[in-house]
């Protein structure tokens, strides 16, 4: 299968927002306008995260879906907020063609199992948002509410357990390394990619082209960014002149 890049927006009372360590967040763009040029620029898809997840925030994040979906030809994947079935299902019916979610599955696991055998596991994307915890036997541990809490849990065995409930995708975000522009996790992507058969998405920490070659050699089958593409430090066809070039296909 081509390796997909997929730029991704994070998304706070309407407008896209980018920080470090997902703190420090300052204003990016509209994110409508935002996942247009996307589309245009070559994107395999475009991912949306509310990462204020209030009402008014998921409020918000419906409008900008259906509002998309009528102009982005793109898959899009939209996560936050996501509490259960019926949160999956106003997703969808507003234009998503898969959802993300976290902190619900982490405190009710069941959501996984409800959401797959309602919509099809092709729909739902588990977003691990992982940090480097020694005390967790894989030294990776799944934190909760945008990496500010430990949730208990070993990064690798919950996107496991995740994907043997339904999750038919793994979103695997390296808090440490989130909007730093050092690289990816390249040890937490090998890990997880050993753990799970389902497609594996790198994120965070994506600071020039050898970052997502990198990603991909270590296993993942997409690569996600936004800071170096909302400020044009590379573009999507960067990206992908570089993965063709290291012998991997893409669209």
């Amino acid at each position: 299968m081509a390796v997909r890049v997929i730029p991704c927006l994070d998304v706070k009372d309407g407008r896209v927002v980018k920080g470090v360590n997902f703190v420090g967040l300052h204003d990016a763009g509209d994110p409508v306008e935002l996942a247009e040029e996307y589309g245009r620029l070559g994107a395999d898809e475009v991912t949306f995260l509310d990462v204020s997840a209030s009402a008014q925030g998921r409020a918000t994040t419906r409008e900008m879906v259906t509002r998309c979906a009528e102009t982005v030809l793109v898959p899009l994947t939209v996560g936050g907020g996501v509490r259960g079935v019926d949160d999956v299902d106003v997703l969808l019916r507003s234009g998503a063609d898969k959802v993300g979610v976290n902190t619900a599955a982490i405190a009710h696991p069941g959501i996984i199992d409800d959401v797959a055998d309602r919509f099809g596991n092709q729909v739902i994307v588990l977003s691990v948002d992982a940090r480097r915890e020694p005390g967790q036997p894989s030294g990776f541990g799944a934190t909760t509410h945008g990496g500010s809490r430990s949730a208990g849990l070993d990064a690798v065995d919950w996107a496991r357990q995740a994907v043997e409930r339904g999750a038919g995708e793994i979103l695997l975000n390296s808090m440490d390394a989130d909007g730093t522009t050092d690289g990816f996790d390249i040890e937490m992507i090998e890990a997880v990619r050993a753990a799970v058969g389902v497609p594996l998405i790198a994120s965070g920490g994506a600071g020039k082209v050898a970052d997502f070659v990198d990603a991909v050699r270590a296993g993942a089958d997409a690569v996600l960014a936004a800071s170096v593409f909302h400020y044009h430090t590379l573009t999507i066809a960067q990206v992908k002149n570089g993965l063709r070039d290291a012998g991997f296909e893409v669209r």
